[in-house]
């Protein structure tokens, strides 16, 4: 059967994307980028890559009329943008124009829990869509899920964050709401399960684990599973504000997000009763295995995606290739070269620079400027790396955001996403010659852009210099 996916970049899309394949579906995927598509060659081979926008005027010869099923995958919970309600209507209605120009039969997507009266910006959207994307033409399957576990998961990674950083939790009062996780490995279960499935037609069910937990209760059981002794407290003392703060310091999340993550917890997802389980034969994990399974991938370090990589500089409307060219003009450059003499060991101190292993020089000076960076609502050096060993276009790296990575050519360019009055670009290339060029590139704007040059060259002068001479020498 041929498949159109969307989301493919994304956390659940990745992990799709391989299952619809091994089943034996033709897949044909939509990007808005092709060059995010960092899939390993043989699988890329299997692949049908359309590009297209969602977000601009349908133009309907982009997309094949020749397709069986689709699954809708888009979402906006981790952009920063104020109108991201609106934004994720606008793509459900173009969306929704393309379909009714093909042959599809069943589109599917997958929702938010939203069995309460009082819903949030983010849950509210998402229902809308789900009116949005009703036809005629089609039959829609709507699956909604809560809290998704898995490693790179958002409230994973999020539950990791304030567990291993804090050694007693004094935490807002929204901790005591209840929700029913469910383990990745069963989200995508039922979204390769519906497929096709007659029972499944125009129909609508809840997805989740087999416990419905509290927040707390959920961070104590990952304490339990890393062997941590982790007090808890709670207080209605906590402001919705300052608890948007306390999650934006502590995690890897924006502080726009943090409000609207906040939002959000305030409100019980668990699921209706229904028989999906029973029409699928699915027999979801609990919490504590859904824990073990995320923690054994990351040590064996295979995190497939992760939700901090389906940003695109915190924005909807921006694309990767709006600085994918370097500008030559009207910025300044810091300039460095250095010979090379083992090229594959320098590529490979190139691609595990971040995260825990740092910048190979002055470290302390990096973090003191994710700090300011996060005290001015950036994201800081928080957010670390989807996997130790490996870049791919695309991922957050700290403050950065990767937009090219190709060991082939011998390239890796960065784009900055820390709050700056300005641009940055941070590049690494080996030439024929086996010269490594190094070179940090900043495009001023305005005055104040300016003087922020002026009064950070000091420090660019000994951290560049470090820097590349410790990725070549060591």
């Amino acid at each position: 059967m041929r498949i159109l996916l969307t989301g493919v970049t994304g956390y659940v899309g990745k992990r799709l994307l391989p299952v619809l394949i091994e089943k034996g579906h033709h897949v044909i995927c939509c990007v808005r980028e092709k060059r995010r598509l960092n899939f390993h060659k043989n699988l890329l081979e299997k692949l049908e890559v359309v590009e297209v926008d969602f977000l601009n005027k349908p133009d309907l010869d982009l997309i094949p009329k020749d397709i069986d099923a689709a699954y809708y995958l888009i979402h906006s919970m981790t952009t920063s943008s104020e109108k991201f309600d609106l934004l994720e209507s606008k793509a459900a209605e173009n969306f929704k124009k393309y379909m009714e120009n093909t042959r599809v039969k069943q589109l599917i997507y997958l929702s938010g829990i939203t069995n309460t009266t009082k819903l949030s910006r983010h849950l509210a959207s998402r229902r809308k869509v789900e009116d949005i994307l009703k036809s005629n033409v089609y039959s829609l399957t709507v699956l909604r899920a809560g809290i998704v576990v898995g490693s790179g998961s958002a409230s994973f990674e999020i539950i990791r964050d304030i567990v291993e950083k804090l050694p007693v939790i004094i935490a807002p009062k929204w901790l005591l709401t209840q929700t029913q996780p469910i383990a990745i490995r069963d989200v995508i279960s039922y979204l390769q399960g519906v497929l096709f499935q007659e029972k499944c037609l125009n129909q609508t069910f809840d997805i989740g684990g087999p416990e419905i937990l509290t927040y707390k209760e959920m961070m104590i059981q990952y304490a339990k599973e890393r062997k941590l002794k982790r007090p808890f407290y709670t207080t209605s003392l906590i402001s919705p504000k300052v608890s948007s703060y306390w999650l934006f310091f502590i995690t890897s999340v924006s502080y726009k997000l943090a409000i609207s993550l906040v939002e959000s917890m305030k409100t019980e997802v668990i699921c209706r009763n229904n028989d999906l389980e029973q029409i699928l034969q699915v027999k979801p994990i609990t919490y504590q295995q859904a824990l073990k399974n995320a923690f054994q991938r990351i040590k064996q370090h295979l995190v497939l995606s992760s939700w901090k990589d389906s940003i695109i500089s915190s924005s909807l409307g921006l694309s990767l290739s709006d600085f994918i060219e370097v500008p030559q003009f009207g910025c300044y450059k810091n300039i460095k070269k250095y010979k090379v003499e083992n090229i594959d060991r320098v590529i490979q101190n190139i691609w595990t620079i971040g995260g825990e292993k740092g910048y190979y020089y002055a470290n302390w000076l990096w973090k003191i400027r994710g700090f300011f960076d996060q005290i001015v609502g950036g994201v800081g050096l928080k957010r670390g790396r989807t996997s130790p060993r490996e870049i791919n276009p695309g991922d957050a790296l700290d403050f950065w955001r990767v937009l090219y990575a190709s060991r082939e050519k011998q390239r890796l360019l960065l784009f900055a996403e820390m709050k700056l009055p300005g641009e940055a670009w941070l590049e690494f290339k080996i030439d024929e010659h086996k010269m490594l060029h190094q070179t940090a590139t900043f495009r001023p704007r305005g005055i104040l852009g300016r003087l922020y040059w002026i009064a950070t060259s000091p420090f660019h002068f000994f951290i560049f210099n470090g820097m590349i001479k410790n990725i070549a020498e060591n």
